[in-house]
C-alpha cells in the first residue's frame, strides 16, 4: 500500500512508496487496472505519478480509490537489457574525475563498465536516463560549478551516486566520462527505448569504432 499520496497539479497523485521495487509494483498495478480516469503513469525512484482526467474524477475520489486497490501479487515486469558502447577517450572531464576520485583512467573505466545500472527515472530532457547505483569507488562527483552550455548528444556523465546519458544537446552539468555513439532517442519517430526498470550495461569501446557506430540507433 502507498505510504503517502499528494496532489501533483490538478490533474496528478504523487504516491510515495516503501522503495523503489514497490513503486515499480504500484506501476504495474496501475497499467493492469486501468481505470477509466487514468491517462498516464510515471515512476520514478520510489515515487509513481498517476494522471487522471479530471472531467471522469477528482483528486479525492481517486486517491481514494487507490488505497482501496488490493495489494498486489503480480511480478515485477522484467526491464530489457541494454548493452551502450562508450567511448572512454571522449571523456572531457575524466582528468578531473580521476583527481577528485583518486583513479587512473583505466580503473574508472573498468568501474563504470563492471555495474550493471537500473534506469530509475526519465526525464531532464526526453530520454535523459538517470542510471543508479554507481559503485562506491565512483561515487562522490559533486555537479559542476559552472554548468556547460552545450553537452553534446551521447556523452555518459557522473553527478553524486548516479551515472547518465545525455540524449539531445542541452545544456548540463554532469562530469563526462564517455561518449556512446548511440541515439538513444529518436524525437521525430516519437522513439524512446530506455524505460525504467530497464538495466544497463557499458561496454568500451575504440574512437574508431565510435566514428564507425555514430548515429546508429541503440539496440
Amino acid at each position: 500500500m502507498p505510504l503517502h499520496i499528494e496532489p501533483l497539479g490538478d490533474q496528478a497523485l504523487l504516491i510515495t512508496c516503501h522503495d523503489e521495487p514497490a513503486a515499480w509494483q504500484l506501476a504495474n498495478q496501475s497499467r493492469t487496472l486501468a481505470p477509466p480516469w487514468l491517462i498516464d503513469v510515471v515512476a520514478a525512484y520510489a515515487s509513481v505519478a498517476l494522471y487522471f482526467d479530471p472531467l471522469q474524477i477528482d483528486w479525492s475520489s481517486a486517491a481514494a480509490q487507490v488505497r482501496a486497490w488490493p495489494s498486489s501479487s503480480t511480478a515485477l515486469p522484467v526491464g530489457r537489457l541494454w548493452t551502450v558502447p562508450c567511448c572512454y577517450d571522449l571523456g572531457l572531464d575524466t582528468q578531473a574525475v580521476c583527481a577528485h576520485l583518486k583513479l587512473t583512467p583505466r580503473e574508472l573505466a573498468e568501474f563504470h563498465q563492471a555495474t550493471l545500472f537500473t534506469v530509475y527515472a526519465i526525464g531532464f530532457s526526453p530520454g535523459f536516463p538517470y542510471l543508479g547505483y554507481l559503485p562506491a569507488s565512483l561515487q562522490g562527483m559533486p555537479r559542476m560549478a559552472q554548468p556547460r552550455t552545450r553537452v553534446e548528444p551521447g556523452s555518459i556523465g557522473l553527478a553524486g551516486t548516479q551515472s547518465g546519458i545525455y540524449p539531445l544537446p542541452t545544456p548540463g552539468g554532469w562530469h563526462l566520462i564517455g561518449r556512446t555513439p548511440c541515439r538513444i532517442v529518436d524525437v521525430e519517430a516519437d522513439d524512446y527505448p530506455l524505460r525504467v526498470g530497464d538495466q544497463v550495461r557499458f561496454a568500451a569501446i575504440d574512437r574508431d569504432a565510435f566514428a564507425a557506430q555514430l548515429g546508429r540507433r541503440l539496440g
